[in-house]
């Protein structure tokens, strides 16, 4: 392709001149003489392709009209050549004719890796430059393949070598093959302290995330070697020595040594522990006259006399921005000062608090809310425009916006205003999934396999309204409830829905009867204080109840059509960090529900239950205590039908199947088993008591993060009982005599819980043994259930 561009006022040349410079060098300004010297009438373009004549000429800082000048050629040529379009650029003046001739690069058709196994094509386009339909450079195809052994790298093979090769095609394209050697995994062989004598190898090994290989760190790669992780590792040792004492620790150097066949490295930090030292004088040096330095002292976490602990340091900075925000103080400058005293082996602390102005909010920002609408966000602030700013309110604010459940992550962060004294406020959020596609499976010895199916969503449309639809089934149970919740109804704090169910159960094999429910709730709760949460509610079902071959009267007696009208009411007093999963806090939940404003039962069932949460070493680490209980009392001259007791076991304790425990109409064998089991199980009878607890520690298992694997050890422990005397089926103590148990015996479970994020949603697993139990009692070691998120 050629192309000439005149002089403004000149005529194209009748022909185009022959081609000039041919055998120059690429990129090289040539010149005829002394034609070099005379304006230049036109500019010719050849050898383009796809590039238009006239982008190119664009680029050039010499125009038709110019007298030639070789600085400017030059430029011209580096230009050219700077855009990457093309790998060869040649000017050449003939006459009054300046051509400037081009050779393109090509361009990809496709970009082929060849032998990586261990890593995915995604994950190494993602980090390359080079894409399909992008012009092909040498230079970019180099540091591609950096790229590509940076990504190797990460992963401990450090072995990996790339070789490019290109497939021309026609039209000027390329086919890019990266031909891939990956090599073995370059594991780290051993880690080695010098320098350290008040901590052994083993307890420094503990503090860093880089591990020595082993066989049965299959599942890990921290015994990978990474550069980037030995540097946290250098500041994990860091902080370690800082926490005890040591003010002067600092670690010479970190040397990875690889091992002559490149299949490992070892690991060297040198070290100066030096000595271990004390705080000394701790003082808060104030400009603002609202805050008083000497009372501030008293509540940092560094105080004199006690071993230095290097991150006390940053805690109190925390702490004394904490106070100036809630003084209004938003913006405020803490700057801590360390003197250190070598021959006292002190460390003196003087945190000085900068003067800076009373600050009032400005603005709110929401960002990141894809989804969930400004306003479910906004109620639950506690701040609005125009409010002073209050670090406490900004705090208690973002623990409301996170208990939602919406969002992965919540930050409400002050951002500098228009003014000194004032302030935005920017609530940064992180959707996460609120629907759920929940499935639910188990079994035990006696118990034949359920599934449980639901379809949920917590954020409905984004206006943060619960819908559910559940059926669930099994050989014993079928169910199907609707279930729907306005959390602002008549934009009133107060939250409002219903439910619509039907429920069959069969409990043959527990108590020989089959109970058909089909009613409506109507519900409604309201918070009294901001922790403590108040809810009533009004149900009305038909309950329906087929007996068959039972001997207890409370069995005999159930059986028929009943309505039930029931008004509840519950007090929630709520402190805990995170609904779906506390680590801090407690909780305490009192319930009572009122059989009898119509309908044909009448009975009173309370219930009380609670847990305390803690988190231990770190966030993920919890430990909860739990409890709960109840009672149901019939009144009116009634007594309670066996389908309204209460009943324990599968779900709500561990270790023992669906109303494995409590009174029972038990049958004396003949002859005991050879484990001693003197009875034979019958009918479950339900109780009106209940008392139970739990204790139980959750962490995470030592696996990477990204396999989602947490685990959790507790033991159960609780009793069931108190019949009406009217249930009694007395003992006459011959062989094979039925009769009914009620001794509120204690039963003990203990059992081990893990948890993981599958790729097709969270997996539980419950491993259970009944330690202490009675012979009557039907135990259930093993249970699991399954869900996903959309």
């Amino acid at each position: 392709m050629i192309a000439a561009v005149p002089a403004r006022g000149q005529e194209p040349a009748a022909e185009p001149p022959a081609q000039q410079g041919a055998g120059q060098a690429a990129g090289q300004a040539v010149s005829t003489g002394q034609s070099a010297q005379r304006p230049i009438l036109q500019v010719l373009v050849e050898g383009n392709q796809r590039v238009e004549a006239d982008t190119i000429l664009s680029y050039l800082l010499i125009q038709p009209g110019d007298v030639p000048n070789p600085r400017l050629i030059n430029l011209s040529i580096q230009t050219l050549y700077g855009t990457g379009l093309f790998s060869d650029v040649r000017i050449a003046i003939d006459g009054p004719n300046m051509i400037i001739a081009v050779e393109e690069n090509p361009i990809i058709n496709r970009v082929i890796l060849d032998g990586n196994r261990a890593i995915d094509d995604d994950k190494i386009t993602e980090e390359t430059e080079l894409q399909p339909r992008a012009v092909f450079t040498r230079a970019r195809v180099q540091s591609d393949v950096q790229r590509i052994l940076e990504v190797y790298r990460r992963s401990g093979r450090f072995a990996a070598q790339v070789e490019p090769k290109i497939v021309e095609l026609d039209q000027n394209r390329v086919d890019l093959v990266y031909e891939i050697s990956e090599g073995p995994v370059t594991s780290v062989r051993r880690i080695s302290f010098i320098g350290n004598e008040a901590f052994s190898d083993r307890q420094l090994r503990r503090q860093i995330v880089t591990t020595e290989a082993r066989w049965w760190r299959f599942l890990s790669s921290n015994d990978n070697y990474d550069p980037d992780r030995l540097e946290f590792d250098r500041e994990q040792l860091r902080q370690f020595y800082a926490d005890r004492g040591y003010a002067d620790f600092r670690i010479v150097s970190a040397v990875a040594e690889l091992t002559p066949d490149q299949s490992g490295f070892y690991i060297t930090f040198t070290m100066e522990e030096g000595r271990r030292y004390e705080f000394g004088d701790i003082t808060v040096t104030t400009e603002i006259p609202d805050l008083d330095g000497e009372r501030l002292a008293q509540v940092v976490a560094t105080q004199p006399g006690e071993l230095y602990v290097g991150s006390q340091i940053e805690d109190s900075i925390e702490t004394l921005t904490f106070a100036a925000g809630a003084a209004g103080y938003a913006f405020v400058d803490i700057r801590p000062r360390v003197t250190t005293n070598r021959e006292e082996r002190t460390v003196d602390v003087e945190y000085v608090i900068n003067e800076t102005p009373r600050v009032y909010i400005e603005r709110i920002d929401i960002v990141g809310n894809t989804r969930t609408l400004d306003r479910v966000i906004r109620r639950e602030l506690d701040l609005v425009e125009g409010d002073p700013f209050n670090q406490a309110l900004l705090n208690s604010s973002e623990r409301r916006v996170n208990r939602l459940g919406f969002f992965e992550e919540v930050s409400i962060e002050p951002v500098q205003g228009s003014s000194q004294d004032r302030a935005r406020v920017e609530v940064s959020v992180t959707e996460q999934p609120t629907g759920e596609l929940a499935f639910g499976a188990g079994f035990s010895s006696t118990e034949s396999f359920l599934v449980d199916f639901s379809i949920s969503e917590r954020n409905l449309r984004g206006r943060g309204q619960f819908l559910r639809l559940r059926v669930s089934a099994s050989s014993r149970r079928e169910q199907i409830d609707i279930r729907f919740t306005e959390p602002r109804f008549l934009d009133r704090n107060l939250s409002a829905g219903f439910d619509i169910f039907r429920i069959e159960s069969d409990f043959s094999r527990e108590a020989s009867f089959r109970t058909s429910s089909t009613g409506a709730t109507l519900r409604a709760s309201f918070p009294l204080t901001r922790s403590v949460q108040s809810s009533v509610s009004y149900t009305l079902r038909n309950d329906e109840v087929r007996t068959f071959g039972g001997v207890s009267s409370s069995i005999l007696r159930a059986s028929g059509d009943r309505v039930t009208s029931l008004l509840g009411y519950s007090l929630a007093w709520n402190r805990v960090n995170n609904y779906a999963r506390p680590s801090d806090g407690f909780r305490l939940v009192f319930s009572q529900d009122i059989a009898g404003f119509g309908g044909d039962v009448r009975y009173v069932r309370s219930e009380l239950q609670g847990g305390v949460y803690q988190s231990v070493f770190r966030d993920d680490f919890v430990f909860s205590v739990t409890g709960e209980t109840g009672l149901l009392y019939s009144w009116g001259g009634d007594s309670a039908r066996i389908n309204d007791r209460f009943f324990r076991g599968g779900n709500n304790f561990r270790g023992f199947e669906t109303a494995g425990i409590g009174p029972r109409v038990v049958q004396r064998r003949e002859e005991p088993l050879e484990d001693g089991d003197q009875f034979r199980s019958l009918d479950a009878l339900g109780g009106n008591f209940y008392a139970q607890g739990a204790v139980e520690f959750s962490f995470p298992l030592p696996l990477p993060e990204e396999y989602g694997i947490r685990a959790s050890v507790f033991t159960e422990f609780g009793t069931l009982g108190f019949l009406p005397g009217e249930d009694e089926i007395v003992d006459d103590g011959t062989a094979d005599a039925i009769f009914t148990v009620d001794d509120l015996s204690p039963r003990v479970s203990a059992g081990l819980s893990v948890f993981w994020d599958s790729p097709f949603g969270p997996v539980q697993f419950d491993f259970a043994d009944a330690l202490v139990r009675e012979d009557y009692d039907r135990a259930e070691f093993f249970r699991f259930s399954t869900r996903t998120g959309f």
